[in-house]
């Protein structure tokens, strides 16, 4: 039970962040730089190094989470290449789309191609809550004060995943409706995987292999899609400030937890 409560705190802090992301307005290219932020903290301060200690295999020399973050880099990058999705940003070119022919039927334009991406991405981070919601159990069953850091860390960053879910879904041509429910999902996984940890656990191998391509993963929405995307508009300081004041409280955040 305790770790159900504790779960029901990260699903209401995501809550919050989408909510905050839905209400930003003309000033998006802020709410972007931060969002890039809070996903290079999480990726470096995060996922990276859990993936690391949690899985310690190597191959040809190199520790297995590694190569798992470089996959999940490049997967999507070659995804994005596939489908021909060109993000030519205001300012810098004129702005036009490619189509990607399916067929005699008909065809799927970049632009659904774009949306379907955005889709799962945020799948992505719903997968990541959930087993933010396992951790959470898992380390109640463990005892001691690992429980009190572990939900610290997800309470804490899980406000960054509510807002980042919303933020890549409307990035990637979403519709308003589609962006909330991906919310209500990524609010809702924390419960689920804490209630898991009832009926079974997840090997630290497979957990670590998972934090490493995750890591990749969003490490190529930050600095692919969304920050230049931040800085096509409106250019700032005040973004770039944003940015680093993201990874910074990531920082502190994961710090104080550990």
């Amino acid at each position: 039970m305790t770790a159900l409560v504790v779960a029901a705190g990260a699903t209401v802090t995501t809550l919050l962040g989408g909510w905050a992301a839905q209400r930003v307005g003309d000033r998006r290219h802020l709410v972007l730089g931060l969002a890039a932020g809070l996903m290079l903290g999480i990726v470096c301060f995060d996922l990276l190094p859990e993936a690391l200690e949690t899985d310690r295999g190597k191959f040809f020399g190199v520790p297995m989470g590694l190569l798992m973050f470089a996959a999940g880099f490049l997967v999507l990058h070659v995804v994005e290449r596939s489908v021909a999705i060109h993000r030519a940003h205001e300012g810098e070119y004129r702005p036009h789309t490619h189509a990607m022919t399916t067929g005699p039927a008909g065809g799927q334009s970049a632009s659904e191609a774009s949306q379907g991406l955005g889709l799962i991405a945020a799948g992505a981070l719903v997968g990541h809550s959930f087993l933010d919601g396992f951790a959470i159990g898992a380390a109640s069953q463990a005892g001691g004060t690992t429980g009190t850091v572990i939900a610290v860390a997800v309470i804490s960053h899980d406000f960054a995943d509510g807002f980042n879910t919303y933020t890549i879904t409307r990035l990637y041509g979403n519709n308003r409706r589609r962006g909330i429910m991906l919310v209500g999902a990524d609010a809702i996984a924390p419960l689920a995987g804490a209630a898991v940890t009832l009926a079974f656990t997840i090997s630290d191998r497979i957990l670590g292999l998972y934090l490493g391509f995750f890591a990749g993963f969003l490490l190529y929405l930050a600095t692919s899609d969304i920050l230049p995307e931040a800085h096509t508009s409106h250019p700032s300081r005040v973004t770039l400030a944003l940015t680093v004041l993201g990874a910074a409280f990531i920082l502190v955040v994961i710090g104080l937890a550990r």
